[in-house]
Protein backbone atom coordinates (compact mmCIF):
# COMPACT_ATOMS: atom_id res chain seq x y z
CA UNK A 1 0.00 0.00 0.00
CA UNK A 2 0.90 3.83 -0.66
CA UNK A 3 0.29 7.10 0.91
CA UNK A 4 -0.45 10.38 -1.77
CA UNK A 5 2.82 11.94 -2.19
CA UNK A 6 2.14 15.46 -3.77
CA UNK A 7 5.88 16.50 -3.85
CA UNK A 8 7.26 13.76 -5.93
CA UNK A 9 4.37 13.35 -9.36
CA UNK A 10 6.16 10.01 -10.77
CA UNK A 11 5.45 8.79 -7.33
CA UNK A 12 1.43 9.73 -7.08
CA UNK A 13 1.24 8.46 -10.62
CA UNK A 14 2.14 5.05 -9.05
CA UNK A 15 -0.01 5.50 -6.31
CA UNK A 16 -3.31 6.38 -8.37
CA UNK A 17 -1.98 3.47 -10.52
CA UNK A 18 -1.65 1.52 -7.64
CA UNK A 19 -4.89 2.27 -6.79
CA UNK A 20 -6.74 1.45 -9.45
CA UNK A 21 -4.91 -1.97 -9.95
CA UNK A 22 -6.13 -2.64 -6.23
CA UNK A 23 -9.48 -2.28 -6.97
CA UNK A 24 -9.13 -4.86 -9.93
CA UNK A 25 -7.30 -6.80 -7.19
CA UNK A 26 -10.74 -6.93 -5.59
CA UNK A 27 -12.88 -7.51 -7.71
CA UNK A 28 -10.74 -10.35 -9.60
CA UNK A 29 -12.23 -12.93 -7.85
CA UNK A 30 -15.53 -12.50 -8.76
CA UNK A 31 -16.07 -15.43 -11.48
CA UNK A 32 -14.90 -17.55 -9.02
CA UNK A 33 -17.83 -16.30 -6.56
CA UNK A 34 -19.92 -16.00 -9.33
CA UNK A 35 -19.34 -20.15 -9.85
CA UNK A 36 -19.70 -20.57 -6.52
CA UNK A 37 -23.21 -19.55 -6.14
CA UNK A 38 -24.44 -20.74 -9.22
CA UNK A 39 -23.33 -24.15 -8.10
CA UNK A 40 -24.16 -23.52 -4.61
CA UNK A 41 -21.06 -24.77 -3.69
CA UNK A 42 -17.34 -23.83 -2.62
CA UNK A 43 -15.93 -27.40 -4.39
CA UNK A 44 -12.12 -27.22 -3.21
CA UNK A 45 -11.81 -23.27 -2.92
CA UNK A 46 -10.39 -22.13 0.03
CA UNK A 47 -11.47 -18.83 2.50
CA UNK A 48 -8.13 -18.05 3.74
CA UNK A 49 -6.54 -15.94 1.01
CA UNK A 50 -9.95 -13.34 1.85
CA UNK A 51 -9.67 -13.52 5.34
CA UNK A 52 -5.87 -12.20 5.17
CA UNK A 53 -7.37 -9.72 2.49
CA UNK A 54 -9.43 -8.38 4.54
CA UNK A 55 -7.30 -8.22 7.66
CA UNK A 56 -4.34 -6.61 5.78
CA UNK A 57 -7.14 -3.72 4.58
CA UNK A 58 -8.01 -3.27 8.02
CA UNK A 59 -4.74 -2.81 8.95
CA UNK A 60 -3.88 -0.76 6.45
CA UNK A 61 -7.19 1.93 6.32
CA UNK A 62 -6.15 2.05 10.44
CA UNK A 63 -2.78 3.04 9.56
CA UNK A 64 -4.37 5.42 7.18
CA UNK A 65 -6.18 7.11 9.52
CA UNK A 66 -3.90 7.84 11.90
CA UNK A 67 -2.04 9.45 8.74
CA UNK A 68 -4.95 11.11 6.89
CA UNK A 69 -3.16 13.95 5.85
CA UNK A 70 -1.80 12.74 3.39
CA UNK A 71 -3.33 9.03 3.16
CA UNK A 72 -6.63 9.66 1.52
CA UNK A 73 -5.66 7.29 -1.71
CA UNK A 74 -4.70 4.48 0.97
CA UNK A 75 -8.46 5.12 2.60
CA UNK A 76 -10.25 5.31 -0.45
CA UNK A 77 -8.78 1.68 -1.59
CA UNK A 78 -9.07 -0.23 2.14
CA UNK A 79 -12.64 0.94 2.44
CA UNK A 80 -13.36 -0.34 -0.73
CA UNK A 81 -11.18 -3.51 -0.43
CA UNK A 82 -13.20 -3.99 3.43
CA UNK A 83 -16.71 -3.92 2.18
CA UNK A 84 -15.86 -6.18 -0.82
CA UNK A 85 -13.73 -9.13 1.00
CA UNK A 86 -16.41 -9.21 3.27
CA UNK A 87 -19.21 -9.86 1.18
CA UNK A 88 -16.92 -12.22 -0.94
CA UNK A 89 -16.56 -14.21 3.15
CA UNK A 90 -20.04 -13.91 3.86
CA UNK A 91 -20.72 -15.42 0.45
CA UNK A 92 -18.42 -18.39 0.85
CA UNK A 93 -20.07 -19.08 4.42
CA UNK A 94 -23.13 -19.00 3.13
CA UNK A 95 -22.45 -22.07 0.24
CA UNK A 96 -19.30 -23.62 2.37
CA UNK A 97 -20.07 -27.10 3.33
CA UNK A 98 -20.00 -27.61 7.76
CA UNK A 99 -16.42 -28.38 7.82
CA UNK A 100 -14.99 -25.47 5.90
CA UNK A 101 -18.20 -23.19 7.01
CA UNK A 102 -16.89 -23.74 11.32
CA UNK A 103 -13.29 -23.70 10.05
CA UNK A 104 -14.35 -20.12 8.62
CA UNK A 105 -15.76 -18.49 10.86
CA UNK A 106 -13.28 -19.93 14.02
CA UNK A 107 -10.25 -17.78 11.53
CA UNK A 108 -12.73 -14.65 10.63
CA UNK A 109 -13.37 -14.47 15.15
CA UNK A 110 -9.62 -15.06 15.56
CA UNK A 111 -8.01 -13.03 13.13
CA UNK A 112 -10.09 -10.88 12.13
CA UNK A 113 -12.12 -9.73 15.31
CA UNK A 114 -9.63 -10.99 17.81
CA UNK A 115 -6.05 -10.04 16.59
CA UNK A 116 -7.50 -6.66 15.03
CA UNK A 117 -8.45 -5.36 18.87
CA UNK A 118 -5.50 -6.78 20.47
CA UNK A 119 -3.48 -4.80 17.46
CA UNK A 120 -5.67 -1.31 18.10
CA UNK A 121 -5.33 -1.81 21.98
CA UNK A 122 -2.05 -1.91 21.67
CA UNK A 123 -0.88 0.14 19.30
CA UNK A 124 -3.51 2.84 20.95
CA UNK A 125 -2.49 2.40 24.88
CA UNK A 126 1.18 1.10 24.47
CA UNK A 127 2.73 3.55 22.32
CA UNK A 128 2.66 6.99 21.26
CA UNK A 129 2.89 9.63 18.58
CA UNK A 130 5.57 9.04 15.50
CA UNK A 131 6.59 5.77 17.02
CA UNK A 132 2.60 3.91 16.81
CA UNK A 133 2.68 5.09 13.24
CA UNK A 134 6.07 3.19 12.89
CA UNK A 135 4.92 0.31 14.52
CA UNK A 136 1.70 -0.35 13.00
CA UNK A 137 4.02 0.50 9.53
CA UNK A 138 5.69 -2.74 9.99
CA UNK A 139 2.65 -4.95 11.56
CA UNK A 140 1.08 -4.02 8.01
CA UNK A 141 4.32 -4.86 6.11
CA UNK A 142 4.26 -8.22 8.08
CA UNK A 143 0.15 -9.21 7.33
CA UNK A 144 0.90 -7.91 3.43
CA UNK A 145 3.86 -10.49 3.34
CA UNK A 146 1.04 -13.13 4.36
CA UNK A 147 -1.19 -11.72 2.12
CA UNK A 148 0.74 -12.90 -0.83
CA UNK A 149 1.49 -15.76 0.94
CA UNK A 150 -1.84 -17.18 1.34
CA UNK A 151 -2.36 -18.42 -1.88
CA UNK A 152 0.97 -20.57 -1.01
CA UNK A 153 -1.68 -23.49 -0.28
CA UNK A 154 -3.67 -23.28 -3.45
CA UNK A 155 -0.01 -23.52 -5.25
CA UNK A 156 0.96 -26.59 -3.33
CA UNK A 157 -2.93 -27.96 -4.23
CA UNK A 158 -2.02 -26.86 -8.09
CA UNK A 159 1.24 -28.87 -7.81
CA UNK A 160 -0.36 -31.62 -6.22
CA UNK A 161 -3.36 -32.48 -8.39
CA UNK A 162 -1.51 -30.98 -11.34
CA UNK A 163 -4.82 -28.76 -12.16
CA UNK A 164 -5.14 -24.97 -11.94
CA UNK A 165 -8.92 -25.50 -11.71
CA UNK A 166 -8.68 -23.83 -7.99
CA UNK A 167 -6.48 -21.58 -8.58
CA UNK A 168 -7.78 -17.86 -10.28
CA UNK A 169 -5.70 -16.67 -13.22
CA UNK A 170 -7.03 -12.96 -12.79
CA UNK A 171 -6.04 -12.63 -9.49
CA UNK A 172 -2.90 -14.39 -9.79
CA UNK A 173 -2.40 -11.35 -13.27
CA UNK A 174 -3.73 -8.52 -11.36
CA UNK A 175 -2.10 -9.23 -7.73
CA UNK A 176 1.36 -9.16 -9.67
CA UNK A 177 0.32 -5.96 -11.53
CA UNK A 178 -0.22 -4.21 -8.32
CA UNK A 179 2.93 -4.97 -6.85
CA UNK A 180 5.23 -3.49 -9.27
CA UNK A 181 2.67 -0.70 -9.14
CA UNK A 182 3.30 -0.49 -5.05
CA UNK A 183 7.22 -1.70 -5.22
CA UNK A 184 7.45 1.50 -7.94
CA UNK A 185 5.81 4.25 -5.57
CA UNK A 186 7.67 2.60 -2.39
CA UNK A 187 11.19 2.90 -4.20
CA UNK A 188 10.50 6.39 -5.33
CA UNK A 189 9.83 7.25 -1.72
CA UNK A 190 12.59 5.39 -0.25
CA UNK A 191 10.34 4.05 1.98
CA UNK A 192 10.99 0.30 2.61
CA UNK A 193 7.54 -0.27 4.41
CA UNK A 194 5.80 -0.18 1.31
CA UNK A 195 8.50 -1.49 -0.99
CA UNK A 196 9.70 -5.15 0.56
CA UNK A 197 6.42 -6.76 1.16
CA UNK A 198 5.77 -6.04 -2.85
CA UNK A 199 9.05 -8.18 -3.90
CA UNK A 200 7.08 -11.13 -2.67
CA UNK A 201 3.88 -10.29 -4.01
CA UNK A 202 5.19 -9.89 -7.32
CA UNK A 203 7.64 -13.54 -7.01
CA UNK A 204 4.45 -14.95 -5.65
CA UNK A 205 2.20 -13.70 -8.38
CA UNK A 206 4.86 -15.01 -11.12
CA UNK A 207 4.70 -18.23 -9.93
CA UNK A 208 1.32 -18.50 -9.68
CA UNK A 209 1.16 -17.47 -13.70
CA UNK A 210 3.61 -19.78 -14.41
CA UNK A 211 1.58 -22.62 -12.70
CA UNK A 212 -1.50 -21.61 -14.55
CA UNK A 213 0.62 -22.19 -17.95
CA UNK A 214 1.66 -25.24 -17.17
CA UNK A 215 -1.49 -26.86 -15.59
CA UNK A 216 -4.27 -25.40 -17.48
CA UNK A 217 -4.46 -28.21 -19.50
CA UNK A 218 -5.17 -30.50 -16.32
CA UNK A 219 -7.69 -28.59 -15.75
CA UNK A 220 -9.94 -29.01 -19.13
CA UNK A 221 -9.03 -32.79 -18.67
CA UNK A 222 -10.42 -32.70 -15.17
CA UNK A 223 -13.67 -31.71 -16.12
CA UNK A 224 -14.07 -33.58 -19.09
CA UNK A 225 -13.27 -36.44 -17.03
CA UNK A 226 -16.19 -35.23 -14.77
CA UNK A 227 -18.30 -35.04 -17.86
CA UNK A 228 -17.09 -38.36 -19.02
CA UNK A 229 -18.73 -39.72 -15.03
CA UNK A 230 -21.38 -38.32 -15.01
CA UNK A 231 -23.03 -39.53 -18.46
CA UNK A 232 -21.09 -43.32 -17.26
CA UNK A 233 -23.36 -42.67 -14.44
CA UNK A 234 -26.70 -41.51 -16.26
CA UNK A 235 -25.64 -44.36 -18.40
CA UNK A 236 -25.59 -46.90 -16.02
CA UNK A 237 -28.95 -45.28 -14.11
CA UNK A 238 -30.95 -45.65 -17.80
CA UNK A 239 -29.81 -49.55 -17.68
CA UNK A 240 -30.77 -50.29 -14.23
CA UNK A 241 -34.62 -48.41 -15.14
CA UNK A 242 -34.64 -50.42 -18.42
CA UNK A 243 -33.76 -53.53 -16.54
CA UNK A 244 -35.84 -53.00 -13.52
CA UNK A 245 -39.00 -52.14 -16.14
CA UNK A 246 -38.33 -55.25 -17.76
CA UNK A 247 -38.42 -57.00 -14.14
CA UNK A 248 -41.34 -55.40 -13.63
CA UNK A 249 -43.22 -56.62 -16.92
CA UNK A 250 -42.17 -60.15 -16.35
CA UNK A 251 -43.65 -60.27 -12.81
CA UNK A 252 -46.88 -58.86 -14.35
CA UNK A 253 -47.00 -61.37 -17.21
CA UNK A 254 -46.76 -64.12 -14.30
CA UNK A 255 -49.51 -62.61 -12.09
CA UNK A 256 -52.00 -61.91 -15.43
CA UNK A 257 -50.73 -66.09 -16.87
CA UNK A 258 -54.53 -68.08 -15.93
CA UNK A 259 -53.66 -70.93 -13.61
CA UNK A 260 -54.08 -74.47 -15.36
CA UNK A 261 -55.98 -76.24 -13.24
CA UNK A 262 -55.28 -79.62 -11.43
CA UNK A 263 -55.90 -82.48 -9.41
CA UNK A 264 -53.85 -84.02 -7.02
CA UNK A 265 -53.30 -87.58 -6.94
CA UNK A 266 -51.83 -89.23 -3.95
CA UNK A 267 -50.60 -93.00 -4.65
CA UNK A 268 -49.81 -95.00 -1.27
CA UNK A 269 -46.83 -97.11 -1.32
CA UNK A 270 -47.32 -100.63 0.76
CA UNK A 271 -43.49 -99.53 2.73
CA UNK A 272 -45.74 -96.37 3.96
CA UNK A 273 -43.86 -93.75 1.15
CA UNK A 274 -46.43 -91.66 -0.90
CA UNK A 275 -45.94 -89.43 -3.69
CA UNK A 276 -48.39 -86.49 -5.08
CA UNK A 277 -48.74 -86.39 -8.73
CA UNK A 278 -50.62 -83.07 -10.30
CA UNK A 279 -52.59 -84.41 -12.90
CA UNK A 280 -54.28 -81.48 -15.30
CA UNK A 281 -57.45 -81.04 -15.84
CA UNK A 282 -58.79 -81.15 -19.95
CA UNK A 283 -60.51 -78.09 -21.23
CA UNK A 284 -63.78 -80.05 -20.52
CA UNK A 285 -63.67 -80.73 -17.20
CA UNK A 286 -62.79 -84.03 -17.71
CA UNK A 287 -59.24 -85.52 -16.07
CA UNK A 288 -56.70 -87.13 -18.55
CA UNK A 289 -56.00 -90.90 -18.55
CA UNK A 290 -54.15 -91.48 -14.91
CA UNK A 291 -52.04 -94.67 -16.38
CA UNK A 292 -50.83 -91.38 -19.53
CA UNK A 293 -49.73 -89.02 -16.88
CA UNK A 294 -47.97 -91.59 -14.82
CA UNK A 295 -45.96 -92.80 -17.64
CA UNK A 296 -45.65 -89.22 -18.53
CA UNK A 297 -44.46 -88.39 -15.01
Amino acid sequence: MAFVASHNPLAFTFGILGNFISFMVYLAPLPTFYRIYKKKSTEGFQSLPYLVALFSSMLWLYYALLKINDAILLITVNSFGSVIEIIYIVTYIIYAHKEARNLTIKLFVAMNVSTFALILFISYFAVQGSVRVKVLGWICVSVSVSVFAAPLSIVAQVIRTKSAQFMPFNLSFFLTLSAIMWFAYGLLLRDICIALPNVLGFALGLLQMVLFCIYRNGRVKKEEEEEEEEKEKEKEKEKEEKEEKENEEVVKEEKEKPLEPVINIVVVDPLGSCEVFPIPVCANGVVDDVNQQFQAT
